[in-house]
């Protein structure tokens, strides 16, 4: 995937743009954090408790500054399941309040665990192995997803707004992405997303305009509004034995790979297009601790929001201070401004959301399709449908291992073998490409047995034995030119090639010939150099 430096400035950031991203970020917050915490069957406080946990542990003691954490849908598409079946564990009915809310962050605790040891483990750097078209098609399906969810805000009850209210929102939208790519241009260092969110809000309060706010959004869902005090600490009410512990863990461990999958994909994205270096490591510690306080203080947890951290970086956003800016100003929100964010129109918000999908959708791709591989394209395809249609975790494993097994096949053809006799008669096979898994068949396939002299010699100088799979059929090998009569030489094993046939079986009376700098691994390979001597 390419960068768009044309639209995402590279430059370092400032504390002066570190502050207005900031709170650009902390009032598209709010609304993502109240219709995640619908999606996930929990009150909108609990979803706006995990965006301020989430966003100000990460922020301090993350590894990607200016990345942005806190309430997402990937986990909230998880969660609706945990509390429904843990208000049916704990036999009540309440689908907002009810027991399930006490299993979500007794799961919390152990999501928390799981992350924290996977960044103490440095399981981290395993993002590496996510080819580029798996990260392509990541990103565009996470637009598209996006974008699904924005057009979601058009919805009112249930259903589609119609006449001037449809009408009147979607000019406010339009209001709002025209005022994104004016400010820019008029003043590079302006704040854009909060000028434009805080003059639309102006626009409609003065003028009376009938459109969806933010107070409404919440109270179509059924809440009442967002204000509230201090997250408080209370460990999770649940029975500590085992039955709870089975029912948890498949949801714990779910949600831990959600939540690394997501941070660490989009720490690798925000990288890309900042021109930096994040640390997967400590991102993964940081989640880790971030979801565990959630499960203590009352929030749903959360990781890394793509939308949420594009929108502080295209707002200049660089440090830390920008998302612990967002944080305290998201608490802030919570406990003495509620009024007026509440009255901050959909409208505002979808606008800045709509730019996001711009801006994180990959536009390169249509002009690479036919330029790569077909294989890449059936990857980017591939993961951007299951992103859209299951989630991000199944999207991204899925490309993974096509992507694994595309690359074993095409390795797997690189097997060939050139054949030679020598004065005395001994028959060579030179051997070029990786011998493993999958190109065991095709190895033995090049080899004339039948046909062959007393004497082989196969020189591995321009291949590799890789696995179990290629010493089993070495085994096989020499098994069938000994019932012929016949043996055979193994000649230039590299090091490690002899340590992992020293770590399996004993190859079948296989002499592996000393070259410098190699080892032998046959006691009679004496003898076969003096019989060769004795022929010069």
């Amino acid at each position: 995937m390419q960068s768009q430096p044309s639209i995402i400035s590279k430059s370092a950031g400032s504390i002066q743009a570190d502050i207005f991203s900031g709170l650009t970020v902390a009032l598209a917050l709010v609304p993502e954090a109240v219709a995640f915490a619908f999606v996930a069957g929990v009150s909108p406080i609990v979803g706006l408790y995990g965006a301020f946990m989430m966003c100000i542990i990460t922020s301090i003691g993350g590894g990607r500054p200016g990345m942005i954490s806190g309430a997402t849908g990937a986990m909230a598409v998880v969660m609706v399941g945990l509390v429904l079946e843990g208000n049916a564990m704990g036999g009540t009915d309440n689908a907002i309040n009810g027991a399930g809310l006490q299993y979500l962050f007794i799961t919390l605790l152990l999501v928390g665990i799981i992350q924290g040891l996977a960044g103490i483990f440095r399981l981290g750097k395993f993002i590496r192995m996510v080819p580029r078209s798996v990260m392509m098609g990541f990103v565009n399906g996470l637009a598209i997803v996006i974008f699904l969810s924005q057009v979601g805000m058009f919805k009112s009850g249930g259903n589609w707004i119609q006449g001037p209210l449809l009408t009147t929102m979607i000019g406010l939208v339009a209001l709002t992405m025209g005022l994104l790519f004016l400010i820019p241009v008029l003043h590079k260092k302006a704040p854009g997303a909060l000028i434009a969110i805080i003059a639309v809000s102006l626009l409609v309060i003065f003028f009376k305009v009938d459109t969806a706010t933010v107070l409404s959004f919440i109270q179509s869902n059924g809440g009442e509004g967002i204000k509230a005090g201090l997250p408080s600490f209370a460990f999770p009410s649940v029975p500590l034995n085992i039955e709870t512990l089975v029912f948890i863990l498949p949801y714990a461990v779910i949600l831990a790979a959600i939540g690394l999958i997501e941070s660490l994909m989009t720490l690798t994205l925000i990288d890309e297009l900042t021109g930096t270096h994040g640390r997967g490591n400590k991102e993964c510690v940081a989640q880790g601790v971030a979801n565990f306080t959630n499960g203590l203080f009352g929030g749903m947890g959360g990781c890394a929001m793509i939308g949420q951290s594009i929108i502080n970086i295209t707002s200049g956003g660089r440090g830390r201070l920008s998302g612990i800016t967002a944080a305290v100003a998201l608490l802030f929100f919570i406990l003495f401004t509620s009024t007026y964010i509440e009255m901050v129109p959909i409208a505002a918000l979808v606008g800045v959301m709509f730019l996001v999908v711009i801006k994180t959708f990959a536009w390169s791709t249509f002009n690479i399709l036919n330029k790569i591989p077909k294989w890449d394209v059936t990857v980017i395809i591939l993961v951007t449908t299951l992103t859209v249609i299951f989630d991000l975790a199944i999207a991204v494993l899925a490309g993974v291992v096509i992507s694994a097994m595309i690359f074993a096949w095409k390795n797997a053809l690189r097997i060939r073998a050139y054949k030679s006799t020598d004065s005395r008669g001994i028959k060579h096979y030179r051997i070029y490409g990786p011998l493993f898994f999958a190109s065991t068949t095709l190895f033995m396939s090049r080899f004339d047995i039948d046909e062959d002299p007393k004497e082989v010699i196969i020189d591995f100088k321009d291949s590799r034995i890789m696995d179990q799979s290629a010493i089993d059929v070495i085994n096989k090998l020499a098994e069938s030119y000994m019932r012929l009569g016949k043996h055979v030489h193994l000649r230039h094993l590299s090091k490690d090639c002899i340590q992992l046939i020293k770590k399996a079986e004993k190859i079948c009376d296989v002499n592996v010939l000393e070259d410098p700098d190699y080892f032998v691994s046959i006691d009679n390979y004496r003898a076969y150099q003096e019989s060769l001597s004795t022929t010069d």
